[in-house]
């Protein structure tokens, strides 16, 4: 993979320098609580919060300064979590550069502040870090020639240093580097060591759904945490002879009713043509059989199929969803079905592995999933 390329999100053909709002997340690479500390007062997720670290307090200056040096972009909503920083920046005007041009300026800022962060904690144990030993910033004690003396000596600074005083709000000069040499500065772990994941948003209503999730993010942390057994990814469950992973609740699968919502396109072409009776009769079906204690299941695709699962969601009803991707690691369900795996009413299977580049449901998928849907439901 060339240099570059680790860069090319956008698609062929496009520049991404114009108008146009954007989902920015930048994580430590160790998953280590650097930047905060997950509160959660009265055991109530609803209430929680993270307090920041001083890394933390020096990562959102160096997003801050992103529309100082850039006054094209605009930063509509921010989160930071213990381990990872949200961020939706909106592009006012066309830019010269493109946005992953700024979105990399905006990294090295992020990766100054962690090295000058690693600095910091070498000398408070007496020895610089050593990144090619794969040593952790926060681990490793004294050198044999630092043993003995103070965190103090042989360093080219000394003193009482702060990260602020290393890494100057809205500052671009490297007082570290200028100081330490770069032999020396560059052994240093940056902490932030992957590029930053960027997602454009187009889609009507993405806006708004995307600033409710960096919002609750503390609130979904909290609630993983207190409920761990339901957001824990399970292998090896067995359905039909077939092979899943799953998120949520497993009991679900010793049900005694189950039915599969699939609203076929006979419906849907017949409403299309003013013959709206059957499509409303097999949608109400299904909610009645919810409200009867069937299990509903379903890949809840098309648009009248998501209708149906907006309804089970609202009334509490338990169902199965067929996921059309695998589980990453520290995989979270999206939206309000977050709050029904979290309340027990909810599973989520999938067959496959997750899949990185994935990010659309081919035809395929949709057959294969609708099949699984009628396997579960005849068990």
């Amino acid at each position: 993979m060339g240099k570059d390329s680790q860069w090319q999100w956008q698609e062929a053909g496009t520049s991404w320098k114009g108008v146009g709002i954007y989902h920015l997340t930048l994580t430590v690479t160790s998953r280590e609580p650097l930047l905060g500390t997950l509160v959660v007062p009265n055991n109530d997720p609803t209430q929680a919060k993270v307090e920041r670290t001083e890394l933390g307090r020096a990562l959102l200056d160096c997003l801050r300064s992103v529309p100082v040096f850039t006054p094209e972009i605009q930063i509509l909503q921010y989160c930071l979590m213990p381990d990872h920083l949200h961020s939706i920046w909106f592009v006012r005007r066309p830019m010269e550069k493109s946005i992953r041009y700024v979105a990399q300026g905006f990294w090295r800022a992020a990766k100054k502040a962690g090295r000058a962060y690693s600095y910091l904690n070498s000398r408070l144990q007496g020895g610089p870090t050593n990144e090619s030993a794969g040593e952790s910033p926060c681990q490793g004690g004294p050198t044999d020639e630092s043993a003995g003396e103070s965190p103090s000596q042989g360093w080219p600074l000394g003193g009482s240093l702060s990260l602020s005083s290393l890494v100057p709000a809205f500052s671009r000069e490297n007082r570290l580097l200028q100081l330490l040499g770069s032999d020396t500065y560059y052994r240093l772990a940056p902490l932030f060591t992957e590029v930053p994941f960027i997602r454009p948003m187009s889609r009507r209503g993405q806006l708004q759904a995307m600033i409710r999730y960096v919002q609750l993010n503390p609130q979904r942390l909290a609630t993983k945490r207190l409920f761990p057994g339901f957001f824990r990814v399970q292998s090896g469950i067995e359905i039909a002879g077939r092979t899943y992973s799953g998120v949520g609740n497993v009991a679900l699968l010793q049900a005694e009713h189950y039915a599969t919502v699939h609203v076929r396109h006979a419906l849907v072409d017949a409403a299309a043509q003013g013959n709206t009776q059957p499509l409303r009769n097999y949608m109400n079906g299904c909610v009645l059989a919810a409200r009867r204690g069937t299990v509903m299941v379903s890949p809840f695709i098309s648009p009248k199929e998501k209708q149906v699962q907006d309804v089970l969601l609202a009334e509490q009803h338990p169902f199965i969803l067929l996921a059309d991707n695998g589980f990453r690691d520290y995989y979270k369900p999206p939206g309000n079905i977050f709050d029904a795996v979290a309340a027990g009413w909810a599973l989520i299977l999938s067959p496959w592995e997750y899949d990185a580049s994935k990010r659309h449901i081919s035809r395929a998928d949709c057959v294969a999933l609708n099949t699984m849907a009628e396997e579960i439901a005849a068990m």
